[in-house]
């Protein structure tokens, strides 16, 4: 695999922390990047055996339910390593919520009310969390992202604050 694309330098980069089953690597994802990016169980399930295929991991432990276990190799870990100094280009948004909000005029006023209240609920609470991790983050890296978070947070909700409730 020349070129990584970003989910699968994800699960690499999670990796090397140790082996991890695809449902661990899925949950570890969202708690540690899942506000700046998602990644899905498809996503997941998908690249582990092209990764594995690459010679980038290899097959681990066998668990419990059938879970199967992947391992960081030498070359993975140089790959993951070549992609971290490559070009990362131009980022791109990719916010169902905002998405909606451009087609909200196709709403009843009672359904943008709902979807409005519904986001400023989950923002609220991301803003809180991204907070605590940004107070509790030792790494200056993790901090930063967690400060980044928190701006994030914060600017959704003054979007949301923006948009006329009648």
């Amino acid at each position: 695999m020349s070129d990584l694309n970003a989910t699968a330098a994800a699960l690499l980069g999670l990796l090397h922390d140790g082996p991890k089953t695809g449902g661990q690597l899925v949950a570890e994802a969202g708690e540690r990047f899942g506000a700046f990016f998602s990644v899905t169980r498809s996503q997941v399930y998908r690249e582990l055996p092209a990764l594995a295929e690459a010679g980038l991991l290899r097959l681990g432990k066998q668990g419990p339910r059938s879970s199967q276990q992947y391992v960081l190799t030498a070359a993975g870990k140089k790959a993951f390593k070549t992609w971290l100094l490559s070009e990362p280009g131009p980022d791109h948004l990719r916010s169902p919520l905002i998405l909606r909000l451009v087609h909200a005029g196709s709403l009843t006023a009672k359904q943008r009310t709902g979807l409005i209240d519904t986001a400023r609920g989950v923002y609220g609470q991301e803003q809180e969390s991204a907070k605590v991790a940004a107070k509790t983050a030792e790494d200056p890296y993790a901090k930063a992202v967690a400060e980044f978070g928190l701006a994030h947070a914060k600017a959704v909700l003054k979007l949301l604050d923006a948009i006329p409730t009648a």
